[in-house]
């Protein structure tokens, strides 16, 4: 057995045509989606992360507020910012990006936005509504996950899963999102992480696995039944001289060596990752057509 390409590049794709033609249908009424985008530093990746954001939303004809301040802007003027544009009616979705320089407290930041412009789902009122199982901003990463299981018709219901990782990003989430009453739950999930004991037991249950433990080979091919659906989350640097950059990116599973047992199998890159933007942007036309009371 060999198993087929769960290609996130191709769904996420997809979903942004979908989402260009809602964003069309919205303008016809006049009504344009917009994203406030604060980056605070010149952290190369967070620049690179936030550049291919902004590239996005103007792709499928969001609106972006792009704000790029110095490393040095203060806890205080970051704050009255994003109040401004929890002002803003032409601001449907704030995004903050992280990490923030170490003299802002994160948490505040976060808690300022307003949860119904949190198109990132971090905000604690989305965290406890997802957790309620009543309907909010789901954090990007999962909810791309569970569109990818959907569009690879993969059936969750009544299936074992094993979740290899507990970041308040990932795991906790999914672990959450797949747990509920919902058309995308009814799962029956084990949480396993770095200090589970005996992570192969678990592992060897599963129908689905999702790595996200941000360490690289963490799911060999003996952790692996035959037939399991398999979602590397993991991104992660390893040195290799063959490579101009110097190094090549490979996620939390032995890729190489589980494809020959599972049924499906998320490449890194081009798997997890290119659903995260395309969440974003789902949530902010979320926003916009809750905000003008559409359906």
């Amino acid at each position: 057995m060999t198993a087929k390409i769960i290609d996130g590049k191709l769904i996420a794709a997809q979903m942004r045509e979908e989402l260009k033609t809602q964003v069309a249908k919205l303008k016809e009424k006049n009504i344009v989606p917009g994203l406030g985008v604060i980056l605070v530093g010149q952290d190369p990746a967070s620049i690179s992360y936030v550049t291919a954001k902004e590239r996005a939303c103007e792709n499928i004809g969001i609106y972006s507020d792009d704000n790029h301040l110095p490393a040095d802007t203060s806890q205080a003027e970051l704050i009255e910012l994003i109040k401004k544009m929890n002002e803003d009616p032409k601001i449907n979705g704030i995004l903050v990006q992280l990490p923030l320089p170490d003299h802002i407290d994160e948490s505040q930041v976060l808690l300022t936005i307003n949860p119904q412009k949190d198109v990132d789902g971090f905000h604690p009122i989305n965290i406890g509504k997802m957790v309620a199982g009543e309907k909010a901003f789901l954090p990007c990463t999962p909810h791309g996950i569970i569109k990818l299981l959907q569009r690879s018709n993969v059936k969750i219901e009544g299936a074992e899963v094993v979740v290899v990782g507990r970041s308040n990003i990932v795991g906790k989430p999914i672990a959450n999102m797949l747990i509920q009453k919902s058309d995308f739950g009814n799962a029956t999930v084990t949480i396993c992480h770095t200090r589970t004991r005996d992570l192969a037991a678990h592992t060897r249950r599963a129908d689905i696995i999702i790595a996200a433990a941000g360490r690289p080979a963490t799911i060999t091919a003996d952790m692996v039944k035959d037939g399991a659906v398999i979602i590397d989350v993991g991104v992660n640097r390893i040195e290799d001289a063959s490579k101009k950059r110097g190094y090549r990116l490979v996620g939390d599973v032995d890729f190489e060596a589980v494809k020959q047992k599972a049924s499906l199998i998320t490449p890194v890159p081009g798997g997890v990752g290119p659903m995260t933007i395309t969440m974003l942007l789902y949530n902010t036309v979320e926003s916009a057509k809750i905000a003008h009371s559409i359906e």
